[in-house]
């Protein structure tokens, strides 16, 4: 199972990367991210209980505190892309209960969620 979770967060991680670098291209929208990185996701497990996020990350370039947990990433607003500034940092995060795409659910890692994110500036 350790080796599983280990699988999922390098996809995560891999699927949020591709998807930023899409997202950093002109006329490129939100969706099409979202839509990149599920289809990523899925080659490797369900989907469903994914949580997805495309948010606005400019605040961090007026020399705002970088986030200490994936709550404060999460608390960020949302962002369209297709409407993004040039230069404008944006990141995508993914997370998912482990026990939700667990090959075999153990009691022991209720609680854990594995994420993956990338940060990106729009061109």
């Amino acid at each position: 199972e350790f080796g599983h979770a280990q699988m999922v967060v390098n996809v995560m991680q891999s699927a949020c990367r591709n998807g930023a670098r899409l997202g950093s291209t002109e006329g490129t929208s939100t969706q099409n991210v979202e839509d990149r990185v599920n289809e990523m996701l899925g080659a490797a497990f369900e989907t469903e209980p994914v949580s997805l996020y495309v948010l606005d990350a400019s605040v961090f370039d007026s020399g705002g505190t970088p986030p200490s947990s994936g709550s404060e990433i999460e608390a960020l607003p949302s962002v369209e892309l297709s409407e993004a500034e040039p230069r404008q940092l944006f990141v995508v995060r993914a997370t998912v209960p482990y026990n939700d795409i667990a090959l075999v659910p153990m009691p022991f890692m209720s609680g854990v969620v594995l994420d993956g994110q990338a940060f990106m500036r729009h061109e």
